[in-house]
Parts: C-alpha cells; sequence; structure tokens
C-alpha cells in the first residue's frame, strides 16, 4: 500500500491504461489552479479519457486472460515466490523503524532534552514505545502476503499485455552483456556509504553516511531490551554500575543513582521473580528510586543472584550447580556482598569530600544507611540482620522499611497450597530435571515480550489475562499484564526462581515457621547450623537491634496482611521497635504501581534516621600525640 491507495486498486487503475501505453504522455505541465475548461481532443485530460473508454472495451477478455492466469499459476507462485518476497518485505519494513541517531549528526537545529519529555510518562507504557505485539505481526505479515499476490499479478498480467517487453526481459536473462551489467549495479547498491543531506542543514552538501546494517536478529523483532541503566540514563538521573562477587563466586550488579557527597544513603532490594527495574519503572513521579534520590539519598539498587544468564566466576560452571541455592543465600551471601560494598564506597568517598574528618569513635558509622525491601527481598534482609549479629558483625543498617515481607505463609489460598505439596512430596524427582524456573531460550522470551505489548494494545485481550492472573494468585489484583511489559523481562535475560528457593517457601508454608533452609536429613543440617533442626529466625527477632516498618497490602493475596501483622506481633514480643502500616494495595502495587500515599509514607520513614551530621569529630588521645609530634618535627 503506497500512498493511502491499496496495490489492488493501482493494479485496476493501471490495467485500464497500460493497453496503449505507447500513445500516452504522463508529464504534466498544466497549473490545476485555473479555470475548467472543455477537454478538447489534443489535450492530455481527453487522450487519458479516450485511453479509459478503449480500455473498458477490452474490459471482457482482459478478465478472462486474468481469470485464466489466476489458476494456472497461483500453486507455484505459492510454492516457490511467495516465502522469499514475504521474507525480503518483512525484514525490509521492520528496519524502517526508528531512525539512527547517526542521520542527525549533521543537524543544525537544538536537540531538545530527554529529561523533560520523559519524566511525565510511566516507563512501560511510554509514548514513544511502538514496538510490537505479535497480533500486530501477524496482521503485517497478512499484508505483505496479500499486497506480493496482487503485485504478481500486476506484473504478470502487464507482460502479458506488452508482449515487447516480456520478451526484452527474457533476452536479458541470457545476454552476457546484461549480467555484466547487473554485477556492476549490484557492486554499486553494496558500497558501505551512501552520499545523504539532511533538510535543515547550514551544509547541505550531500555527506557521506555508512549504510545501516541490521547485526542482530531481535532488532528486526521489534522487542524492548531496555536495561536499569536506560531508564535512569535518559529520565536525567546520574548512573553507577557497581560488580560484586559474594564469596561462593556469583556476580552481581549493585546499581546506584549516585549522591557522592550524601551522608545518608538507601538500599533498595526486590523480591521474586522482579529485578532493580522495579523501583525505576514508574518514572520520575511515582518511583521510589527517584523520590528518594530527591531527598537527598545516595540510592542503591540491589540485585539478587538468579538471572538467566548466569553470571558467575566460574565461567564452566554446570547449570545444575549455578541454580543450588535457596533463600539461605539470599540473605547470607547477596546482601552482606552489597552492603559491604555500600559501606566501603561510601566511606571512601566521604573520606575523599571531607578529609578532615577522622575515624568514627565507638564504631559510628560516617553515614546512615536504611533498607527499603519487598516481598522476598524483606525475608532475605531479615535473615541478614539476624545472622550478622549471631555471628557478632555489624550489619550497618540504621532502619528497616519492608513492603508486604516474605517469612510466614500459612495463610494462603487452595493454588499456594497445591504448589507446596507438590514441592514437598515429589521435590526429589522434580530437582533432577528442572533446576530452576524460567523461560529457557531468547524465542520464547521474545515471545512473551510482544505478547505482553498485545496485551497493552487490546484491552479485551489484556482485561481477560489479567482476570485469570488474579484468579491464579487467590484474587490479588496487581497489575499483572503491566509487569510482563516490563523490559527485564525480554530476550536477553530475565530474572528466575531456583528450585530451592521455590522449595524453601513451601517448607516455611508447610511448617508455619519463619526459618531457613531444611537440608532434608539431621546429618546435612548439623554440618551446616550445627543442630538438626534449621535456624528458626521468628524465634531470634530478638536480635533485630533497628526500627522496623512494616507495610501490608489489603488486597494483597499472595502475602496477606494477616501474614505481616504476624511478623509484627512477633516483633514486638520480642521488643523490637517496630511499626504496622495497611493500606488498599495488592502484591506488586508496592512497586510497579504510582502510589503517592505509599512514597509519603516510605519517605517520612527515612526521615526519621537523621544524617550522621558534618562536623569535626574528637580524635583519640593516640591521634592527638601524632598530631604534636608532627608539629614538633616542622
Amino acid at each position: 500500500m503506497h500512498n493511502g491507495v491499496s496495490s489492488f486498486n493501482e493494479f485496476i487503475h493501471e490495467l485500464s491504461v497500460d493497453s496503449d501505453t505507447s500513445s500516452l504522455d504522463y508529464s504534466s505541465g498544466e497549473d490545476s489552479d485555473g479555470p475548467l475548461l472543455p477537454a478538447s481532443p489534443s489535450s492530455q485530460s481527453s487522450r487519458l479519457s479516450w485511453a479509459s473508454a478503449s480500455a473498458n472495451s477490452e474490459c471482457h477478455w482482459t478478465e478472462w486472460i486474468t481469470f485464466i492466469l489466476w489458476w494456472l499459476i497461483f500453486p507455484l507462485r505459492i510454492l516457490l515466490w511467495i516465502p522469499q518476497y514475504f521474507t525480503s518485505l518483512f525484514f525490509k519494513r521492520s528496519s524502517r523503524a526508528p531512525s539512527s541517531p547517526r542521520r542527525h549528526q549533521h543537524s543544525s537545529r537544538p536537540r531538545i532534552s530527554k529529561t523533560n519529555s520523559s519524566k511525565d510518562h510511566d516507563v512501560p507504557n511510554r509514548a514513544t514505545d511502538r514496538r510490537r505485539g505479535v497480533i500486530e505481526d501477524l496482521h503485517l505479515a497478512i499484508e505483505i502476503c496479500i499486497e506480493a499476490i496482487f503485485d504478481f499479478f500486476h506484473k504478470a498480467t502487464h507482460l502479458l499485455l506488452s508482449p515487447s517487453e516480456a520478451f526484452a526481459i527474457l533476452f536479458s536473462w541470457f545476454s552476457p552483456s546484461s549480467h555484466s551489467s547487473k554485477r556492476h549495479h549490484g557492486d554499486v547498491s553494496d558500497d558501505e556509504t551512501v552520499l545523504t543531506a539532511t533538510l535543515g542543514d547550514t551544509d547541505p552538501s550531500p555527506t557521506e553516511r555508512p549504510v545501516e546494517q541490521p547485526t542482530h536478529l531481535y532488532n528486526s523483532m521489534n522487542t524492548d531490551t531496555r536495561t536499569c541503566k536506560d531508564v535512569i540514563t535518559e529520565l536525567g538521573y546520574p548512573y553507577e554500575a557497581i560488580r560484586v562477587v559474594t564469596s561462593d563466586g556469583y556476580v552481581l550488579v549493585l546499581e546506584r543513582i549516585p549522591r557522592r557527597d550524601a551522608r545518608k544513603a538507601v538500599f533498595l532490594q526486590h523480591g521474586v521473580l522482579d529485578s532493580s527495574m522495579g523501583w525505576v519503572s514508574n518514572g520520575v513521579v511515582g518511583s521510589p528510586a527517584f523520590a528518594a534520590y530527591d531527598q537527598g539519598y545516595d540510592v542503591f539498587l540491589g540485585n539478587f543472584r538468579g538471572l538467566v544468564s548466569r553470571d558467575h566466576v566460574n565461567k564452566n560452571i554446570s547449570s545444575k550447580e549455578f541454580w543450588r541455592y535457596s533463600i539461605n543465600e539470599h540473605g547470607t551471601e547477596d546482601i552482606p556482598a552489597m552492603i559491604e560494598k555500600i559501606h566501603e564506597i561510601k566511606t571512601t568517598e566521604l573520606k575523599l569530600c571531607q578529609p578532615n574528618i577522622d575515624e568514627e569513635i565507638n564504631q559510628e558509622e560516617p553515614f546512615k544507611l536504611c533498607a527499603i525491601c519487598h516481598s522476598l527481598g524483606g525475608a532475605a534482609i531479615l535473615m541478614y540482620v539476624i545472622t550478622q549479629k549471631i555471628k557478632e558483625k555489624p550489619h550497618r543498617l540504621s532502619r528497616l522499611i519492608l513492603l508486604s515481607p516474605a517469612g510466614f505463609h500459612e495463610d494462603s489460598n487452595l493454588g499456594f497450597t497445591l504448589v507446596e505439596y507438590i514441592f514437598l512430596f515429589i521435590s526429589p524427582v522434580l530437582a533432577c530435571v528442572i533446576p530452576a524456573f524460567y523461560i529457557p531460550t531468547r524465542f520464547f522470551r521474545m515471545l512473551l515480550n510482544k505478547l505482553a505489548r498485545d496485551f497493552h494494545n487490546y484491552p479485551a485481550l489484556g482485561g481477560l489475562v489479567q482476570t485469570l492472573m488474579s484468579y491464579v494468585v487467590g484474587g490479588d489484583s496487581s497489575n499483572w499484564v503491566g509487569v510482563l511489559g516490563l523490559p527485564h523481562y525480554n530476550m536477553n535475560d530475565m530474572p528466575a526462581v531456583s528450585f530451592r528457593v521455590a522449595k524453601h517457601l513451601a517448607q516455611i508454608k508447610h511448617t508455619g515457621k519463619f526459618r531457613m533452609y531444611d537440608y532434608g536429613s539431621r546429618s546435612a543440617n548439623m554440618e551446616v547450623y550445627g543442630s538438626p533442626e534449621p535456624l528458626d529466625l521468628g524465634e531470634s527477632y530478638k536480635f533485630i537491634d533497628v526500627p522496623v516498618d512494616l507495610v501490608a497490602g489489603r488486597n494483597d493475596k499472595v502475602i496477606r496482611s494477616s501474614m505481616v501483622k504476624k511478623h509484627y506481633k512477633v516483633m514486638r514480643d520480642a521488643e523490637v521497635d517496630v511499626s504496622f502500616n495497611e493500606f488498599e494495595y495488592a502484591h506488586l502495587d508496592f512497586t510497579f504501581s504510582h502510589r503517592e500515599e505509599l512514597l509519603r509514607y516510605v519517605m517520612s520513614r527515612l526521615l526519621l534516621v537523621e544524617p550522621t551530621p558534618v562536623q569535626q569529630r574528637q580524635t583519640s588521645p593516640k591521634g592527638m600525640k601524632l598530631k604534636k609530634k608532627k608539629k614538633e618535627v616542622q
């Protein structure tokens, strides 16, 4: 379809005109704004009218020829020509998408900042997001197929009615001189640069620009492969990625929105099947990470182990070995490694910014670090604090804000109960077959990404999927369809859940206790914990020595409000400084939805922790003696 006119309509029009091509002159030099005069026999409009009348007289036998050719050639055309033509057109259409920044390299027009245009939109549903879904791809393929069919019959009919042109084409196929000219033209078309000029340039002379060739298949697949870095930087915020290696060799990415001179920092940790993208997915207005940064905090975004890419120091690690971890490793390996890295970075930067500040007395930190955790991240941070205190090591945290934390799960719907018994009773068989739960191939991850676009572009389809998903999780009203469209579920990578993490959650639900992973035998537990039973974290809440703010959702059917209240009761009995609040939210609303009320509450709890004052601190007597000796030497 060109300029709003379908190929079929063009075919019908040209069929009526091409019967006398040699007698028609299509060059137009007349002024269209002049008065309308009757067409004379010598005028162009008269000749066009005469050609149309002549074509109408021959309409009968032309239709019969077209009809016969259609039935004779159609099967052969379908089998031999259409697949190749369809493939070439499909990738040609796909490659026309967004223009490359190189085209604007020579433009003199001022560039508009992305900050102002992007801050008013949510990341998943931006107005500039023109990704195609599966339905749109099928629609495009059907249109291309129909256009190819009509284009074929148009050319076949044209050659049938113009025998001289048909013989000329046949002659060119067997002529050696034509082959050499084709090779010459082919060499020209395969050049790596073309001459281009941009409208509005100060220098309109053509310049050479490399011809851009698609290097990856997913460019033509039109999927969203943005990362957390892309989201943060396109909104105008600074970004830093920190490589963290755990003691057991897993490589984590600690992402940061840096404010290097800040003496207050916040660590945000995601939940299951999530990543740091959840804390920035609502754009500037509704994302906790941006809200904390705007309040003067140095923001760190944690990422658990468990991406499909399987980043590990041992590049030859097997899939079975990589996925052999439970929530224990999240709380005793991942979080300690990230928080120690934060402490190392912040203390070094603050000493550089304020070199006159000496070491703190009584192990007081030069900055205050708070943690905001959601779902599984809440259970892992509680495990971290308790195990650090048992080991008599500092946890370096000043306050915990836990949004619908995991840990207690006995009050849940029938679906979760069925999953619990499946994991507990046939786990030996499943563990050998399924080391983790994720989408294994790039093709199916691409398909999920495109289906998510269909759910967004077709509200009826999206509403059906949303209803089915809410039934599966017991009526939870979270925006499940919107979450599937987030960029961290893309062709290249996605968060996954190991089998042991799922089994650990099933153990917690079955026993009704928040405890560490049960290895299945008394001897194995003795080797790890020094006792035949795993450590009961609920009974160890007495080790929590920082204020804790618990937030529950009344519409949360994944971790019910009653289970968050159980955390509150156990902590209060253990004399922990704990508070409880409840909102009309579902499970994913704490991170993926724009909730101003929640953001205000979270920021108000963060502000209760006053940053370490910036002042000259007293030095120890040993330090005073060293300073006196330096003065004497001078």
